[in-house]
């Protein structure tokens, strides 16, 4: 006889009306996994790059002298149909260079703050908009918004001096979907320093004037794009210089943790970070990983005769568990030195490391020392991949893995794509458009593919187009192909959810990785399955509202993602329920039938098959309640 538990979860979960995704596919490119293929060159130099719907990567640049045109001035941004090939320029009037973005809980993305308007060569211009050649305008107090499209005819909408004048801030997406914008300065230079420094924090949409910030006050000179995450506890980490905090943003308070060993990680430094899986197993618990940077004392950052690109880059990684540990613990090193390295989540769990140099930091300028411009050599172009639940002293690994043709090192970037390869663009160490020197501005664009690519994806049915926090959970269909010919394949089962994020400056604004709560039921007749999925934690910190992608993992083989709304789509409180609970896990003899065998858990879970109308559903549901009574 069924499991009651598992036949109700099943028909509830089936007779709510959950708008459904289509089943997504296969890849629809072809790439040989562990190397990089380049795809074409983009418009624009992709010093801030970001995924805006499934098939449209954007591309912000600052301004400089880039060869496309758009109204009568050099484009500055622009999108990349990543399935097609086409692209489009965009103009987005106000300069961009080195600001912050994130994505609202209503999908809207935001890009706020930047530098001054500038002409050739990136020296100062007036304030105004309309002068030649850039017909750029100050970018400081800008607050950049875009809804994303596939058909070319969305456009970046300009709000100037909506915020307090910000070169390099941080953006992190809140609880309820609006963004609390971090620290910069307000002019310019290699670092920051007393006469411009922007020690605050506001919000958008606006609550009221800047608040001061200590931490950033007490960080210079490398306070600059200030480390931030949203941890599930509710407060920010943020780690800028050497300190480490917690903040409670709603009170302004700051609870100190351990300093930062062995590296600065911050810009110009510029190491590796990223928030490790939140899963189940883990409680939904944020570790975050550093990995790499530069050893600089404060001093040597102001000191006239200090030589970047002399600098070997950290090698170290270190891991933070905030909301338990104020402490920092020692990680598997490096295999080599890296400074601007980009950690992008993959859907298997594991993280991989690409771009940036094994000497000197971020940064450009016109000293004699440097290389052209760059404050950076050595690029570092093999990528690593990091598995968080490897044995100690086995999590990185470069087995098949092919280096990269191209220099990524300042103003580089890289996000996933849905079919789960990396998009990786970027790189231009240099004060305007420069061509000729040993790291040019870069057009040419890669993707990488990882290890699973070229396998057959899962195709798993009944993936729904939104998550809330907790209420009835869902089932998703699987068929032997996706299960790859054998049931026990359904043991491995994940179901994740990823923010992408904002890519700049070695980071991705707002990435992570949430794997859903799931249990199965398998038929070992057909080697079918269900999975019984729960619905997100009923705390919206672990995951904030918005876009995200939605891939269904199978022995280490994501689906091609699908994308999801996650909350109400809206700029709102939240609103939480608890998540209905899981069957247990287990196997039947057919997913039609019932008659179980091989239990995994004491509640062993029938299902139905996916070809169940609701009709049928309705009576068996009545039968089931009057049986209960």
């Amino acid at each position: 006889m069924l499991d009651l538990h598992a036949l109700l979860f099943t028909l509830i979960s089936a007779t709510l009306v959950h708008a459904q995704t289509p089943v997504p596919g296969q890849p629809v490119k072809s790439g040989a996994p562990g190397q990089f293929e380049l795809i074409g060159q983009s418009l624009v130099s992709a010093q801030q790059l970001f995924l805006g719907t499934l098939k449209t990567v954007y591309f912000i640049d600052k301004v400089e002298n880039n060869p496309t045109q758009i109204n009568g001035h050099p484009s500055w941004a622009s999108d990349w149909n990543v399935e097609s090939g086409a692209q489009r320029p965009m103009d987005i009037l106000t300069n961009t260079f080195c600001a912050g973005g994130n994505v609202m809980g209503n999908g809207t993305w935001i890009n706020a703050g930047g530098n001054q308007a500038v002409t050739v060569g990136g020296f100062g211009a007036p304030d105004q908009a309309g002068v030649p050649p850039y017909m750029d305008a100050d970018g400081r107090q800008s607050v950049r918004l875009l809804n994303p499209c596939d058909d070319g005819t969305c456009n970046w909408a300009i709000l100037p001096k909506q915020i307090d004048q910000r070169w390099y801030p941080t953006i992190e997406t809140l609880v309820d979907g609006s963004v609390i914008i971090i620290g910069g300065c307000r002019n310019g230079g290699f670092v920051n320093d007393p006469g411009q420094n922007n020690p605050t924090y506001e919000f958008f949409p606006t609550q009221g004037k800047p608040i001061n910030m200590d931490l950033l006050a007490r960080t210079l000179p490398t306070n600059l794009y200030p480390l931030t995450w949203l941890l599930p506890s509710g407060k920010l980490l943020i780690q800028s210089n050497r300190e480490t905090i917690l903040f409670d943003y709603k009170a302004n308070q700051e609870t100190p943790l351990d300093n930062m060993p062995d590296a600065v990680r911050v810009y110009p430094a510029s190491a590796g970070t990223i928030m490790l899986p939140l899963t189940p197993a883990n409680q939904w618990t944020a570790t975050v990983l550093f990995c790499g940077g530069s050893n600089v004392a404060d001093n040597q950052w102001y000191d006239p005769n200090f030589v970047p690109i002399t600098q070997p880059a950290s090698t170290s990684c270190v891991r933070l568990t905030p909301d338990l540990s104020g402490s920092y613990t020692e990680d598997d090193p490096l295999p080599e030195e890296r400074s601007m390295g980009n950690l992008i989540a993959l859907p298997n769990g594991k993280m991989l490391l690409l771009n940036g140099a094994r000497m000197g930091t971020g940064g450009y300028g016109t000293n004699g020392w440097a290389v052209g411009h760059s404050f950076a050599d050595r690029p570092a172009l093999t990528p690593v991949v990091y598995d968080p639940n490897a044995p100690a002293g086995q999590r990185w690994s470069r087995d098949g893995i092919s280096p990269s043709t191209v220099p990524r090192m300042y103003h580089s970037s890289a996000t996933l794509l849905p079919d789960g390869s990396v998009f990786v663009s970027g790189s231009n160490p240099n004060e305007d458009y420069s061509v000729g020197l040993e790291y040019p501005t870069e057009y040419r664009t890669e993707r990488f593919y990882p290890s699973y690519y070229n396998q057959r994806r899962p195709q798993p049915g009944g993936i729904p187009t939104q998550l809330t926090y907790g209420g009835p959970g869902f089932n998703i269909t699987l068929n032997s192909d996706d299960l790859f010919g054998n049931v026990q394949n359904i043991n491995s089962a994940m179901v994740v959810v990823i923010r992408p994020g904002f890519s700049t400056h070695a980071m991705n604004m707002g990435q992570r990785y949430v794997q859903l709560m799931s249990t199965y039921t398998g038929s070992t007749s057909d080697n079918t399955g269900i999975l019984h999925v729960q619905q997100l934690p009923p705390n919206p910190a672990i995951i904030v509202p918005g876009p995200a992608l939605f891939f269904v993992v199978i022995n280490g083989i994501p689906s091609v993602g699908t994308q999801v709304m996650i909350g109400t789509g809206q700029v709102e409180n939240q609103p939480t329920s608890q998540p209905a609970s899981l069957p247990g896990s287990g196997f039947v003899q057919s997913l039609g039938t019932g008659s179980t065998s091989n239990t995994d858990h004491p509640h062993s879970s029938g299902s139905i098959s996916r070809k169940m109308d609701l009709d049928f559903l309705s009576v068996v549901l009545l039968i089931t309640v009057v049986m209960i009574i």
